[in-house]
């Protein structure tokens, strides 16, 4: 039937109960924006994978076409954060410009998609089932973005001489993720912050040009190789 009408197929399985009212092209995307939502406001522990299919319009067992467990789908939204920095920075290796420029452009774009998220994933991450064996893989692809972070961090460093700031080769990556914890105090996170914090990031290492002739490259490079 429509989704006009009373039910609408979903795929595999039974019909849903209700016409489509998430955001997604797909149900697994329906499923993903209904836990997404519940898992930040609710909480992860207090939400079950029938109030997911409910916050959907779907049966339980529709759900269970798609992710197997609640965990699964935690560990979906969880690689949904990760996935476009890594790729990215995995790019940006290859790419013949200033570790300043390379590392404003993969602050810029992880801070961005950290903030265009409808939901607050990155505040997913102090919950404390990420302990688990079962996130292990998630908490080694997390690492290794932290890993691009300093590495490019000492690579700034040892552009500008600045060795005195060797320690602070740790602090981008944190300062990155802060604007989890904006969005969680404020609701969310300033416009403004998708450039200051990339722009601190910089500062922090030593660097000591004008942002905006570094925003200017970074945002041509992300351009080309990201279509950002």
């Amino acid at each position: 039937m429509s989704e006009n009408g009373v039910v609408t197929q979903l795929g595999p399985g039974r019909p849903r109960l209700e016409p489509r009212r998430r955001q997604g092209h797909t149900p697994r995307a329906e499923i993903l924006d209904a836990a997404a939502e519940l898992f930040t406001t609710k909480g992860y522990a207090s939400t079950s994978t029938r109030g997911i299919a409910d916050a959907v319009g779907i049966r339980q067992a529709s759900l269970y076409h798609h992710f197997s467990a609640k965990d699964d789908i935690l560990d979906a939204l969880l690689d949904e954060t990760v996935t476009g920095p890594l790729e990215l920075a995995a790019r940006l290796r290859g790419e013949p410009t200033s570790a300043a420029v390379r590392l404003y452009a993969l602050a810029w774009f992880d801070v961005r998609q950290l903030c265009a998220t409808r939901w607050n994933l990155g505040a997913l991450y102090l919950l404390p089932e990420l302990r688990s064996e079962r996130f292990a893989a998630f908490r080694l692809r997390r690492e290794d973005l932290r890993r691009h972070y300093e590495e490019l961090a000492d690579e700034v460093i040892a552009e500008t001489g600045a060795a005195h700031v060797a320690g602070a080769r740790v602090l981008p990556f944190r300062l990155v993720e802060s604007v989890t914890n904006i969005r969680s105090d404020e609701g969310a996170a300033p416009e403004d912050a998708k450039r200051l914090i990339p722009d601190a990031v910089l500062h922090m290492l030593g660097w000591s040009g004008d942002p905006a002739d570094v925003r200017a490259e970074a945002e041509h490079l992300l351009g080309r190789i990201a279509g950002s």
